[in-house]
C-alpha cells in the first residue's frame, strides 16, 4: 500500500524543482518546506536557510535520530536541453534541477518524518534540512549543528538523504584538495639553465602516485590520491621557476585528515597546502543498530565514494536515498516517480525495523540494570 504523504511529497518535489536553489540561494525553496511543514502541524524552527523540525512527541529523556537532507542545487550544467526549474514527467521519469540531488530525499524523508510526526518511538525523530551542502559552506550544516545542539542536545545518530538507490552507505570517504608548490630556479632553455620546477614536481608527482600509507581502513581500503591539475612556465624559451599543482585526496578512517596532511608533508619535498581539512571520513561502528536495520530492510552495504554532510558529523550516521548518484549534477536530471514511491515507503519501514531493534536494546538495558555498550548500542 502506497504510504501516505507519497502525493504531497511528489507535489512538493515538483514546487521545490521550480524554485532556483543554488548554494547560499535557498531562501525561497527553504520558505515553501517550512509552509508545507507547518501546514501539516510541525513546528519549523530556522537558522538562516537551514530547517529543523522536532517531532510531535519530543522527549528530552530520548536519544535523538536526525534526518537530514540537504536544500540547495548545483547550478544548471550548460547542456541542458529541458528547463532545469519546469518539472516535467516523461515515461514515468520527473525531470528537473535537483531532483535527483537531492530533491527526492528530501521529500521522502519529510514525508517519512510526517508518517511517524505523533508516533511514540524509542527515540527522538528530529529533521535538518540544510542548505550549502553542494558547496560546503559556512551557512549550511556547520550552522545548522550548533543551533541544534544548543536546542536540542548532540544529535546520536542520522540518516543523510543523498541518492544511493536506497541502498545502505555505511562508510563516507573524506576529501582533502592539497594545493602543491615546487621552486626551481629560471634560465634560458636553449642555455639549458637553472632549476626547473616542472620536473621537480614530475617527481613529487611520482613520489604520490606511488605512495602508501602505514595504516588501512578495514571497511574503505586505502586513502586514494590523484593529481588532478598542474600549471609551470611563462613561455617556451624559459625554465619555469614555479610550477603548481593540485592533489585530491579521499581519504578513510585510519587517519584524520590533519594527520594525513602532517605524513604527507614529512614525505614531499615540495610545499603543500589544505584548502581544508573539515570534510572527515567517517564509518559505522561494526554492529550499529542504523546498519542492523539496513539488514534487516534488504539495503546493501557499501563505502561511499561522494562527500557529503556526513563528513560535518561527529555522531554516528548512515547514508541512505532516493535516485541515483550517477545522474547527480548531469544535464536533464532525472528521478523516477516509481523511485520516489518505493523510496518513501523504505524509508518508512527502515525507521519501523530501528525503532523495533531499538526497544529491544531499551528492554535488554532494563532487565541486565547496566548501561555498558554492545555491539547493538546507538
Amino acid at each position: 500500500m502506497k504510504p501516505k504523504y507519497t502525493d504531497k511529497a511528489v507535489s512538493l518535489l515538483k514546487d521545490m524543482i521550480s524554485i532556483p536553489s543554488f548554494s547560499g540561494e535557498e531562501g525561497q525553496v527553504a520558505d515553501l518546506a517550512a509552509g508545507f511543514l507547518s501546514s501539516e502541524g510541525c513546528c519549523v524552527m530556522r537558522k538562516g536557510n537551514n530547517l529543523i523540525v522536532p517531532c510531535g512527541k519530543f522527549s528530552a529523556g530520548k536519544q535523538i535520530l536526525m534526518l537530514n537532507s540537504h536544500l540547495d542545487t548545483v547550478r544548471p550544467a550548460a547542456s541542458y536541453t529541458l528547463d532545469p526549474f519546469c518539472p516535467e514527467v516523461r515515461d514515468g521519469k520527473l525531470y528537473g534541477l535537483g531532483s535527483n540531488d537531492a530533491g527526492a530525499s528530501v521529500a521522502g524523508l519529510i514525508a517519512a518524518f510526517l508518517q511517524f510526526h505523533e508516533e511514540e518511538l524509542p527515540f527522538n525523530l528530529l529533521l535538518a534540512l540544510s542548505a550549502e551542502e553542494e558547496n560546503s559552506g559556512e551557512n549550511g550544516m556547520r550552522l545548522a549543528l550548533p543551533f541544534i545542539r544548543e536546542h536540542f542536545g548532540n544529535p546520536d545518530m542520522a540518516i543523510v538523504g543523498e541518492p544511493t538507490g536506497m541502498q545502505a552507505a555505511v562508510a563516507e570517504r573524506g576529501l582533502v584538495v592539497l594545493d602543491c608548490e615546487t621552486r626551481g630556479v629560471s634560465g634560458h632553455a636553449a642555455r639549458n639553465e637553472g632549476t626547473n620546477a616542472l620536473y621537480l614536481a614530475l617527481d613529487e608527482i611520482a613520489k604520490i602516485r606511488s605512495f602508501r600509507f602505514g595504516k588501512t581502513s578495514p571497511r574503505m581500503g586505502d586513502i586514494r590520491m590523484n593529481v588532478t591539475m598542474i600549471s609551470a612556465g611563462v613561455q617556451h624559451n624559459v625554465i619555469p621557476d614555479v610550477c603548481r599543482f593540485v592533489t585530491d585526496i579521499r581519504t578513510t578512517d585510519a587517519y584524520t585528515n590533519e594527520e594525513t596532511v602532517a605524513i604527507l608533508s614529512e614525505a614531499l619535498q615540495c610545499s603543500i597546502r589544505p584548502r581544508s581539512t573539515r570534510l572527515q571520513a567517517s564509518s559505522l561502528p561494526a554492529g550499529h543498530i542504523l546498519e542492523q536495520a539496513a539488514d534487516i530492510c534488504g539495503m546493501k552495504g557499501y563505502e561511499s565514494p561522494t562527500t557529503s554532510d556526513m563528513a560535518l558529523m561527529d555522531f554516528p550516521s548512515i547514508k541512505i536515498g532516493i535516485g541515483d548518484s550517477a545522474r547527480s549534477h548531469t544535464a536533464d536530471e532525472y528521478v523516477l516517480l516509481d523511485e520516489v514511491e518505493k523510496g518513501i515507503a523504505e524509508y518508512c519501514k527502515y525507521l519501523s525495523a530501528l525503532s523495533t531493534i531499538s526497544k529491544k536494546y531499551n528492554t535488554w538495558q532494563q532487565n541486565s540494570g547496566t548501561k555498558d555498550s554492545k555491539p547493538t548500542t546507538i
